[in-house]
């Protein structure tokens, strides 16, 4: 068959010849009609990543969409390795596939459980978000970023903050307040916290991190308690560390959590994508992708970052 292969830590993959997965016990064979390029794939194939193998010589991809071996169309999650999701073919465990619904695309089935798994899990198992409760997203302008601003509100949320650098992405975004990350947003960013943030979504960390932790409990301390503050972390794009003072967790009720595989069981992962993909033709969900044919992965994996793209196999 033909597939993605990463041969080499550190470079795109090549669109090549791979063996065909064969299907023991408790597995299926997924017939793939869409896989997207996440930045979990790109770290994986980097060798970067906390959860990389040891080795080179596999096909990326960490979930797609496809027919299994009942004729099925389903969504499915971590193949089995080395047969990732960017090939004509997969390997899948039985139990890590979720139906798509019919009147949703493979391609924005693909999209939409990509982009929005990381906000969906976050809100519902993590922060456990709260009806009326108000939401800010940091990174806002990515992929994720805006997905999350929509999983909130389905999920509940009453007002959606955005955060982000591109002042341009941020002006086309749904949300009720936006605020870009410019010399001036400190300000902005402590007004929305005296207001009232009961979620904070972050997907870059790094140095906008810092500033929003600081707009978030500088000059905190209230002898009456300060409000719970739940600051779910998922992504590192913006930088790895942050400099954190104690007396920001012991003056507020900042609570730190991250949202990722560990975090979170599997099994967990696994029931969010199917909610999100149930919820997805009446929520609307605008999850923007490019789609390409899976023999242009290089120019995918090269392409412009802020653009998510599907292969078709």
């Amino acid at each position: 068959m033909k597939a993605a292969v990463v041969n080499s830590f550190g470079v795109p993959p090549s669109f090549q010849d791979f063996r065909e997965p064969e299907a023991g016990d408790g597995e299926a064979v997924v017939t793939v009609h869409a896989a997207a390029l996440s930045p979990i794939v790109k770290g994986l194939a980097s060798g970067r990543h906390y959860a990389s193998g040891a080795s080179a010589g596999f096909v990326p991809g960490v979930d797609g969409v496809g027919i299994d071996g009942t004729g099925r169309r389903v969504y499915f999650l971590f193949p089995k390795a080395p047969f990732g999701s960017m090939a004509e073919k997969s390997l899948v465990a039985s139990h890590m596939m979720v139906p798509v619904p019919e009147n949703l695309s493979s391609e924005r089935a693909a999209a939409v459980a990509t982009a929005g798994l990381a906000s969906w899990i976050a809100f519902s198992r993590r922060a456990k978000l709260q009806m009326g409760e108000t939401v800010l997203v940091i990174g806002a302008t990515g992929s994720a970023g805006s997905m999350a601003l929509q999983t909130a509100r389905v999920l509940g949320a009453s007002k959606v903050i955005a955060v982000g650098r591109d002042e341009a992405k941020l002006r086309r975004l749904a949300a009720d307040v936006k605020i870009a990350l410019n010399d001036y947003a400190d300000n902005a960013l402590r007004a929305q916290f005296d207001q009232g943030v009961d979620v904070v979504l972050d997907f870059v960390w790094g140095e906008p991190a810092a500033r929003v932790l600081r707009a978030a409990t500088k000059d905190r301390g209230s002898r009456a308690g300060e409000p719970r503050l739940r600051y779910v972390q998922l992504g590192t794009v913006a930088g790895d560390e942050i400099s954190l003072r104690g007396d920001m967790l012991r003056s507020t009720g900042l609570e730190l959590i991250g949202s990722g595989v560990g975090s979170v069981a599997i099994k967990e992962l696994l029931a969010g994508a199917g909610e999100l993909l149930a919820a997805a033709p009446a929520a609307g969900f605008n999850a923007s992708f490019t789609s390409l044919p899976l023999r242009a992965v290089v120019d995918a994996w090269n392409g412009d970052p802020g653009v998510r793209y599907v292969l078709m196999p």
